[in-house]
């Protein structure tokens, strides 16, 4: 979901993954950051407090993939995750629905097949990194 936020006369676009996840991801002006919501926010008594937030930056992805959008020459990640496995290498030629990579999401692996056939002439992730919705994951020549 995304939300325009104004804090101080300032304001945010806000894209946040699953509001019921812990950590929530949420991408502020395209910086991805881990948010930790106060679970008890009103205290043991009920009583009012200010709402404690915990939020650190996660260098995810550099900023050029971040503003980059996805093209017809690339193949991106269709959900969030982790890449468990990288099955090609640059220079390599693909078929259509050739297995590419391998993303666990929600304790499933899900094979992320190739949309076309091509020469791969770069591939932006690798095993462990942790990709978004509709990143980039390798670009074809």
């Amino acid at each position: 979901m995304k939300y325009n936020i104004t804090i101080q006369d300032k304001s945010y676009l806000v894209e946040i993954e699953d509001i019921n996840a812990r950590p929530v991801i949420a991408y502020v002006e395209g910086i991805r950051v881990e948010v930790i919501p106060d679970t008890n926010p009103l205290g043991v008594e009920g009583g009012r407090r200010e709402v404690q937030k915990e939020a650190k930056e996660t260098p995810l992805m550099d900023a050029r993939r971040a503003a980059s959008s996805p093209s017809a020459n690339e193949l991106t990640a269709p959900l969030p995750g982790t890449v468990i496995e990288v099955f090609v290498k640059e220079g390599d030629l693909i078929e259509a629905g050739q297995v590419v990579v391998i993303i666990e999401a929600m304790k499933m692996k899900n094979s992320i097949r190739s949309t076309r056939a091509g020469k791969v002439a770069e591939v932006l992730v690798r095993a462990g990194d942790t990709v978004a919705h509709k990143q980039a994951l390798v670009r074809f020549a």
